[in-house]
């Protein structure tokens, strides 16, 4: 690299978005998804010592596959190569997987391919890629928002290990947020007082678990009250500008959580199915963990629904697997549609009140022996 070209480098680095700049380069560095890269984990002493194979990395847009993979070019002994679904082609694909095999011909050493968004490439591509994983040529990383399971190939799903990636927690985002502010060299050198807890909380609500919204929300906001001299400090109402989203009045660990939910289930008792939506879009607005309006009402469907109409339980479940399949937004349409299902049936409470009886008697009484003609003969 010649002076020019570093001096090029150095000045992109320094007008870098700020969710570019604060990309960790360590795992001591990488907040979230512990579950998978915790310390005592399996895929990290796999990165740590070198010795990770091919695998998946799906997950949500934001919640750190990218910036993993890159975490691990910095730490592999491996040739790193970075491709992009969305812009590579078959005769890009071909040429790194015959410098892959060249290299680990002469050279003996291995190559790192991740491939980003590979659910875009199509059967074709894919099957390019298998013959090398298959025989060690490359360790393929690939990194998917879409179930990997319906857009890659069973050939080469089989080959790869599946890590599942989990959306940000809000402690989580707020922590990225507070070290973008007080970063000096590659964040925003400022202190953490430049923001107020409820500007902080809003950016980490409403930025559904991705890293790369708030931190976008965030620059915006400290370029603008730079800009406004009126202006010393990133209140609520800036921080609504900034992302262009209404701040919602909840607490999703005190009582607007349970309130909104409460008022979700009492509408869909009650056949208000225009009710139920409005809570249920709140909840989703405000960031409330789809997986939880699921679980509710599947409970829904048993306890207020029962036999006196089956499939709702069948509708529910349904759509609690298409908010796995599909995740969100898309899979707001599965859950207002189970929920409009679930308003909509007649009510029974016989399910929960003949089983709170059984397990009362089981309790209070006295147990019998199973009679003879019950037993297994």
């Amino acid at each position: 690299m010649n002076l020019f070209e570093s001096k090029l480098e150095e000045k992109l680095k320094e007008e870098a978005p700020l969710a570019a700049r604060m990309r960790p380069t360590s795992l001591d560095e990488f907040i979230g998804q512990s579950k998978i890269i915790g310390e005592n984990t399996l895929l990290r002493k796999l990165i740590l010592n070198d010795e990770l194979r091919s695998a998946v990395f799906w997950g949500p847009p934001g919640c750190g596959k990218t910036t993993l993979a890159e975490i691990i070019a910095n730490i592999t002994r491996a040739f790193f190569i970075q491709l992009s679904a969305v812009t590579s082609n078959v005769s890009e694909v071909r040429k790194a997987l015959d410098q892959a095999k060249e290299r680990l011909s002469i050279e003996n050493k291995k190559t790192l391919l991740f491939i980003d968004e590979i659910h875009r490439f199509n059967k074709a591509q894919q099957d390019l890629l298998l013959p090398a994983v298959e025989n060690g040529i490359v360790v393929l990383i690939g990194a998917t928002t879409e179930n990997p399971y319906f857009e890659i190939n069973t050939p080469l799903i089989s080959r790869l290990r599946l890590f599942r990636f989990e959306s940000l927690s809000i402690d989580e985002i707020k922590q990225i947020l507070i070290n973008a502010i007080t970063d000096k060299e590659k964040g925003l050198n400022a202190e953490k007082s430049i923001i107020d807890e409820d500007a902080l909380e809003h950016f980490a609500l409403i930025s559904n678990g991705d890293a790369r919204n708030a931190l976008n929300a965030l620059e915006l906001a400290v370029s603008f009250i730079r800009d406004n001299k009126n202006y010393k400090k990133i209140d609520l109402k800036i921080a609504e500008e900034s992302i262009q989203k209404q701040a919602v009045v909840y607490d999703k660990k005190g009582e607007s959580h349970y309130d909104v939910i409460s008022a979700f289930i009492k509408s869909m008792r009650a056949s208000d199915s225009d009710g139920a939506l409005r809570w249920l879009a709140r909840m989703i607005y405000a960031g409330e963990d789809p997986k939880f309006i699921a679980r509710r009402m599947i409970i829904f469907a048993s306890e207020d629904i029962g036999n006196s109409d089956p499939n709702a339980l069948v509708i529910a479940v349904s759509a609690a697997n298409a908010l796995e399949y599909v995740g969100l937004p898309e899979a707001r349409l599965n859950l207002a549609q189970a929920a409009i299902y679930l308003a909509s049936a007649p009510k029974d409470k016989s399910v929960i009140k003949r089983i709170s009886k059984a397990m009362e008697e089981v309790e209070n009484k006295p147990w019998k022996p199973v009679p003879p003609h019950l037993k297994n003969h």
